[in-house]
């Protein structure tokens, strides 16, 4: 027997209101939904408690949730949100619902399936990351100006690879390109002089909630 939509399950490490951190869409009011479960281990991981437990809800019940905050933006995160067949129907239902809506995923899954009104930012993954094998190249030519593309950077090293694929791939002309030092291990600072030394036409960013809340996990 099929199931209304409605009644669609996902299983759900958190829901909370809070400033966007990352993204062009930084320092906006937003509610994030972070669903459980990832297939990566990045050696920098800060939301490693979103791995496994969580809650099942349905969609219904997330969507009165989010309701509620009232918002203009709404944020699918993880973990890794398409790890979930059902991340699908909740993208679309959010749009349906009128919110502006963005996905962050780790790019080791198609997104050829999200909806088009959804902005993907797609992180794609360094060598320190130690898991740069599981990049699905194949979503570069998926992407438009509408969506991101993030680089979280460990060291010099991950910063020249990054320059490299951002070269290789021809990735400014694609969408906007974010360039992001590991909270904590790369110096910001750092990163902004290479940036500007080497005329990398891409936005640095440090985490803004990271700022914010530093005592706050996944906050």
């Amino acid at each position: 027997m099929l199931h209304p939509v409605s009644e669609i399950q996902l299983r759900v490490s958190e829901v909370f209101y809070s400033t966007q951190g990352e993204t062009r869409r930084i320092g906006l009011p937003t509610v994030f939904i972070r669903l459980t479960g990832c297939p990566m281990r990045c050696t920098y991981c800060d939301t490693s408690y979103a791995f496994s437990g969580g809650e099942t809800r349905t969609l219904s019940s997330l969507l009165r949730q989010v309701a509620e905050f009232a918002p203009q933006y709404v944020t699918v995160t993880g973990g890794e949100p398409l790890a979930q067949k059902n991340c699908l129907q909740l993208l679309r239902a959010l749009c349906d619902a009128g919110y502006r809506v963005s996905l962050e995923t780790g790019g080791a899954l198609p997104i050829g399936e999200v909806d088009p009104r959804v902005m993907r930012v797609l992180d794609i993954k360094t060598p320190a990351s130690g898991e740069v094998e599981k990049n699905c190249w194949d979503n570069l030519a998926l992407l438009t100006p509408h969506d991101e593309i993030k680089f979280v950077l460990c060291d010099e090293a991950d910063y020249r690879w990054a320059v490299a694929q951002l070269h290789a791939h021809r990735l400014s002309d694609k969408c906007g390109i974010t360039f992001s030092p590991v909270h904590g291990q790369l110096d910001a600072t750092a990163l902004a002089e290479w940036i500007l030394r080497d005329r990398v036409p891409v936005r640095m960013q440090v985490q803004l909630h990271k700022i914010l809340w530093p005592e706050e996990t996944g906050r």
